[in-house]
């Protein structure tokens, strides 16, 4: 049986990192025909791994497919099947997938492009709708993201991601009770489940953006440095690219609530419901979030500026100290014959005297107007 493994977790700094493997760029697509299987994207998981789940109300069975022949002999015993797909950079897959499953080439070529917008698109025989999925890695509090496309057909779901993150193993665990409700609701619903839990991730992903603005605004405060602007601009573009993904997925949902019921149920259109106000609850605590981070740049500004006013005024307050002392040393050595103090023993110590009396009161006058502090 094929899970989404929690062990591989570890390896994302590598994959999202300099250490990432290979990415097919979208140049790689220019002349050829629409619906030309060509992955854009990095590999994330290789080689691809499939897994069958089928159930009904009578029983369960997973199955995992080690090879595109394996999966020819499959014969299936249970009404509903819920095929997942890690890894989508081998075409042949996906093209055994869509003949199988009779899905246009337009398609595929969608779900082998990682970088789709969100979207749904609805043909005679099934749905298909892409969404993101996206969490934060632990090494470096970045945030992730992946492309999860959903095909949502008569009695057939099919689902294409492109590594194992777990997001979905809970689901699994609720369909192998005996009990589960999953079993006895149609594919719809376990489609609307889906697609609840990755809006769920984004909220997730939402507190984490809304933690390290916090964390960078008090550094802003107490330790601006040119390291903090550049996490600044970091964290302002995580914020960006979540929202692209959560906007269109908006209109998405919203296209769903109002259908017809061709694929969703009136039943599951009430669930679809409580996820677009879920994603309109995101979007507004995201742009809470972005108007944090677009302040934050001012405050960075600020804060640099008034540590340079004070390191200034500090400089400013020492230079004059030392004025009445550079006036008075000048007047004694000017070339004069008679001047007050200059054959007396002690007149030495006398303007020095003067010279610090000086610097004394003016170094007073300054603390009462507490400009000799730096904050």
């Amino acid at each position: 049986m094929l899970h989404e493994n929690r062990t591989s977790r570890p390896g994302i700094a590598k994959i999202m990192g300099k250490n990432s493997k290979k990415q097919t760029k979208a140049s790689r697509k220019l002349g050829l025909p629409a619906g030309a299987l060509v992955h854009v994207g990095e590999i994330k998981t290789d080689p691809p791994r499939i897994s069958l789940i089928e159930f009904d109300t009578q029983g369960l069975r997973e199955t995992r497919f080690e090879s595109i022949e394996a999966s020819r002999q499959h014969q299936t015993i249970h009404e509903k099947l819920w095929l997942n797909v890690h890894g989508l950079h081998d075409p042949a897959v996906m093209a055994e997938i869509g003949r199988r499953f009779g899905l246009h080439p337009l398609i595929q070529e969608d779900i082998l492009n990682t970088q789709q917008r969100p979207k749904s698109d609805e043909f005679a025989d099934y749905i298909y709708i892409a969404a993101r999925c996206y969490e934060a890695v632990q090494e470096n509090g970045r945030l992730v993201s992946d492309q999860v496309s959903i095909v949502l057909g008569r009695n057939f779901l099919l689902t294409f991601q492109e590594r194992a993150t777990g997001t979905f193993e809970t689901i699994r665990e609720r369909l192998r009770a005996d009990s589960s409700p999953l079993r006895t609701h149609g594919l719809d619903y376990l489609a609307y489940t889906l697609l609840d839990t990755l809006v769920d991730r984004y909220f997730v992903a939402l507190d984490r953006l809304g933690e390290m603005a916090e964390e960078l605004e008090e550094r802003a405060l107490n330790q601006p440095s040119t390291q903090l602007l550049g996490e600044i601009n970091r964290v302002k573009h995580e914020a960006v690219l979540l929202r692209r993904a959560v906007w269109p997925l908006r209109e998405v949902l919203n296209t769903l609530t109002r259908a017809d019921g061709t694929f969703f149920s009136a039943h599951t259109r009430l669930y679809l419901r409580d996820i677009y106000d879920h994603t309109v609850h995101v979007l507004e605590s995201l742009e809470s979030v972005r108007d944090l981070l677009a302040d934050l740049l001012d405050i960075y500004l600020s804060s640099v500026s008034n540590r340079l006013n004070a390191e200034v005024r500090i400089l400013t307050v020492l230079t004059t100290l030392f004025m009445p002392a550079t006036l008075i040393a000048g007047i004694f050595g000017m070339n004069f014959n008679e001047m007050p103090w200059l054959h007396r023993e002690d007149g030495f110590v006398l303007a020095l005297g003067l010279m610090g009396g000086a610097a004394t009161v003016m170094a007073a006058s300054f603390w009462r107007r507490n400009w000799l502090k730096t904050r």
